[in-house]
């Protein structure tokens, strides 16, 4: 993501590429399609829609985790952002990344290896949602995580652009203005990372709407500003190179 250089905003800032890997712009575009993904899925499963073609969901689900897993596991266990002062930063994108690409891999492996059963069932809905009712529990306690980071990102101005950066670092002076975006987007994830176990028993309703909307506004944001960064992420090497 942008932001996470805020405290080395000289105005002749520089910066040594070779101890800083950053990948959080394919990261954040992952997990916005991510979220786009789930929560059309589940909306075509509330509404009975036919799901012949489930292969291909299987596909969408694996390939997004595929990337958010490999790129979050290694940000998790390599601390690539630690180089110059930054270790929070590997907590902040690279554990939710890991976490929520497992999460769709393993639902990328349902989908693929049990849907041909489930298509068949009575009410698939409800099987569905007693499939996915054990890991509703981590996914509610990511939820608090998200709120956790959101909290941090707001008391410490840990999203404030550079100078350097365009775009974003039109706003370097305004730190509280990129950590409010970007706590935001964390408070949605977690919002309805929260309601997801009730809206499973709910398996419809105002809960299950307010989750629906919550994660379709984070993801279409994630993507969108995971797109914007890889402009303003290749500014910033070039400007500090």
């Amino acid at each position: 993501m942008s932001g996470f250089w805020g405290v080395l905003a000289q105005p002749e800032l520089k910066i040594d590429w070779t101890r800083m890997p950053t990948y959080n712009t394919i990261m954040a575009v992952a997990a916005g399609v991510g979220l786009l993904l789930v929560v059309s899925f589940g909306r075509r499963l509330l509404r009975g829609d036919p799901l012949e073609h489930v292969e291909g969901w299987a596909l969408a689900f694996g390939a997004m985790g595929a990337v958010l897993t490999v790129t979050g596991l290694h940000m998790t266990l390599t601390w690539p952002l630690a180089g110059q002062g930054f270790p929070f930063d590997n907590i902040i994108f690279g554990e939710p990344s890991l976490a929520f690409g497992v999460l769709l891999l393993a639902a990328a492996i349902y989908l693929w290896k049990r849907w041909a059963l489930v298509a068949v069932a009575p009410d698939r809905r409800k099987l569905v949602a007693r499939t996915a009712g054990p890991i509703s529990l981590f996914v509610f306690a990511m939820g608090l995580a998200c709120f956790g980071i959101a909290a941090a990102g707001w008391t410490y101005m840990l999203f404030a652009a550079p100078p350097q950066e365009p775009i974003s670092g039109a706003f370097a002076g305004m730190p509280l203005l990129e950590a409010t975006f970007i706590s935001g987007l964390y408070v949605l994830v977690g919002v309805g990372a929260v309601l997801f176990p009730f809206a499973l028993r709910a398996r419809g309703g105002p809960v299950t709407t307010v989750t629906g909307v919550c994660w379709g506004i984070a993801g279409v944001a994630f993507l969108l500003f995971g797109a914007l960064n890889y402009f303003t992420h290749i500014g910033l090497i070039v400007n500090t190179m």
